[in-house]
């Protein structure tokens, strides 16, 4: 019987009542036999602190549950002690289990890590920093930001704030002046918004924004060319619509690895699964192929 170490971000989306979640886990657990350490993390640095113990422990399993950020802080350090990563979809997206095809109900999801196949997954990294689906800078990361100081600042809710943000930060319509370097070209762009993903998106019809592979070896970048305001809009029509790809403002590079460098700018906010950090450009990306170990959805 594996030793699992289960990690919950308390502050995820989908909970409420955080007793009553700890007894639905342990219960689900039991039902398949498995002993889990259930520990639940209050705030950002005790989840890194839980998944740093865990990671040094002599258990095989980490299983993360929470948003994708909370799963992509944690799968950096299962990555490091060569462990196996479970993952439970208690965000308010979960994209990386979606792409999983882990199901999206509690008991499933431990039915899956239960069933305990696993597959060797890709991961991107930024400046040593991980993420399991993509990074950006430009436009989203500013509004994640911006959002993120109405929630603190004005107590809105996530989406009230979201909606504030993207109207304050769309009213300046800030671009950036990038040099692109990959494998054997260098590139120079204008661009509001640029998107590295791990591995390829899909860009049409109703799966638009997912991912068919995570083992294809490649980062995918997005590159928005110079548009106004109502370019945006159109583009993100045409994204509700799947067809991005029609879009001439839209460009799509694949490639192993591609450093970012910006013109009169010290510090980048650079995105990560969600997340929002200042980093010094360069920006260097790359992907890190089958880096983990995660369970996955054998059927």
């Amino acid at each position: 019987m594996p030793k699992i170490v289960v990690i919950i971000n308390a502050g995820s989306g989908t909970q409420s009542d955080n007793e009553a979640l700890i007894k639905t886990l342990q219960d689900g657990f039991d039902a398949h036999d498995l002993k889990a350490d259930i520990k639940l993390a209050e705030n950002g640095e005790e989840l890194l602190e839980f998944a740093a113990k865990a990671a040094q422990s002599d258990c095989e399993i980490i299983v993360a549950g929470g948003g994708d950020g909370s799963v992509s802080a944690i799968a950096a350090e299962v990555i490091k002690a060569n462990k196996t990563l479970g993952v439970l979809p208690l965000g308010t997206l979960n994209h990386f289990s979606r792409d999983l095809k882990i199901p999206q109900t509690l008991n499933e999801a431990i039915g899956i890590i239960a069933q305990g196949k696993t597959a060797e997954v890709d991961v991107g990294e930024v400046n040593g920093q991980i993420f399991l689906n993509n990074s950006s800078i430009g436009l989203y990361p500013r509004i994640v930001h911006k959002r993120e100081q109405q929630q603190h600042r004005l107590g809105r809710s996530k989406w009230v704030a979201a909606f504030w943000a993207s109207v304050l930060v769309l009213r300046r319509h800030p671009f950036l002046d990038v040099r692109l370097r990959l494998e054997d070209e260098k590139l120079m762009r204008r661009s509001p918004l640029i998107f590295i993903g791990n591995n390829e998106y899909e860009m049409e019809g109703f799966n638009i924004g997912r991912r068919a592979s995570l083992d294809g070896g490649k980062l995918s970048l997005y590159i928005l060319h110079r548009t106004g305001r109502w370019g945006l809009i159109l583009l993100a029509v045409r994204s509700l619509f799947g067809k991005l790809r029609q879009a001439k403002e839209f460009e799509e590079i694949l490639t192993e690895e591609c450093e970012i460098e910006t013109r009169r700018t010290k510090l980048l906010l650079v995105a990560f699964d969600g997340e929002v950090t200042a980093m010094k450009p360069p920006l260097k990306y790359s992907i890190r192929a089958k880096a983990l170990r995660v369970i996955i959805n054998g059927e």
